[in-house]
């Protein structure tokens, strides 16, 4: 009976939590299934306490979405939440942001200024994709979490963090660990309390009220009206497509829908697959540095034309995959700088 009770009192905060994430911040923590409530009730046992969190899965699975959760549930609520993405930044302009510097620090740095840290002062602090942090940052990242403690660059003077640290990733930590790449002090420090968010294709019950949440969501704000409705056949093709960029993928998916329907009813035509099979096959990776690719037969052109965007993603997607999910080494693999395949991932819902 006990335990029952503490269930019960447990799921009305997970309803709380949510509710008040939605009205103050306007996050929706959208999904029924057991995989995500699941997420949400750890992510609300653990919100009360100043534990470290670190959470786990792919990209667009809503870790952003659960670290508002757990700041909301927790005794920093009142204070803010700072988020910073250490995959978007080089080396050197991620150290700058997340420490902060003093003035004559470097080349530019014309007066002081404060890093993440210590705008987070009091609250809580989100690093989404913190598996890109380049050793040296990791090594002052280290102590932060061992002593509470930092300097600015070019500073002497010793600060307080006065935050709470919840991460993301959507590598393989243990893998990376394994291979030198990431410390495992580190590591260890960050996965204090782990919570893994599973990808939109393990909870398929969650798109429909996804979708429905999109579109009137963004309905006024991309076309300013609710779009008419979605025809059965889109709904099915909603439902049998696999999500490689989970639940960010299926709000752009939407929103493109909303553009070329124009207030009508979305049909399998105003999807971004329309040309395709709902589940698209692979396409197979780019082909080494130096390598020739043969030239295509005539015949091997759809008549319908080629989808270059979506040969573009999924090239992104296969590198990115045998990259382990390391932005610098998919960069090489593409011939691409890391910011400009940063670029393209937000462009297709992958960032």
């Amino acid at each position: 009976a006990e335990a029952q009770e503490r269930a019960i009192q447990l799921e009305g905060r997970v309803a709380r939590l949510t509710a008040e994430l939605d009205a103050a911040e306007g996050h929706r923590a959208i999904g029924t299934s057991k995989p995500w409530r699941e997420v949400l009730t750890q992510a609300a046992k653990v919100a009360p306490a100043e534990t470290t969190v670190l959470l786990t899965g792919e990209s667009g699975t809503g870790k952003e979405v659960v670290a508002h959760l757990i700041h909301r549930g927790s005794r920093r609520a009142e204070g803010p939440f700072v988020a910073l993405n250490c995959a978007a930044l080089p080396e050197a302009l991620l150290e700058s942001e997340l420490f902060g510097y003093e003035k004559g620090a470097f080349t530019g740095a014309v007066s002081a200024r404060a890093g993440r840290l210590e705008q987070a002062g009091g609250g809580t602090l989100f690093l989404d994709e913190v598996g890109e942090m380049s050793p040296a940052v990791q090594a002052k990242f280290l102590r932060v979490l061992q002593e509470r403690e930092f300097q600015r660059l070019g500073g002497t003077r010793t600060l307080k963090a006065d935050v709470r640290v919840v991460a993301a990733t959507n590598r393989d930590l243990k893998a990376a660990m394994t291979q030198g790449a990431f410390r495992e002090d580190l590591y260890y420090r960050l996965h204090v309390f782990a919570i893994h968010l599973p990808p939109l294709r393990e909870r398929p019950e969650d798109i429909l009220p996804l979708l429905e949440h999109f579109l009137s969501q963004l309905g006024p704000v991309v076309i300013g009206r609710p779009a008419a409705g979605i025809s059965r056949e889109a709904r099915e093709q909603f439902l049998g497509y696999a999500w490689p960029g989970n639940v960010r993928e299926l709000r752009n998916a939407v929103e493109r829908a909303l553009i070329l329907c124009e207030g009508g009813l979305i049909n399998p035509e105003h999807l971004p697959w329309h040309a395709e099979s709902p589940t698209r096959a692979p396409l197979p990776l780019p082909l080494p540095a130096g390598a020739a690719a043969p030239a295509p037969a005539a015949g091997d052109f759809p008549a319908h034309g080629v989808d270059l965007e979506a040969i573009e993603r999924t090239l992104i997607e296969g590198a990115l995959k045998r990259a382990g999910q390391n932005k610098s080494k998919a960069a090489k693999l593409l011939g691409l700088s890391r910011g400009k395949l940063y670029t393209r991932m937000e462009r297709f819902g992958l960032a």
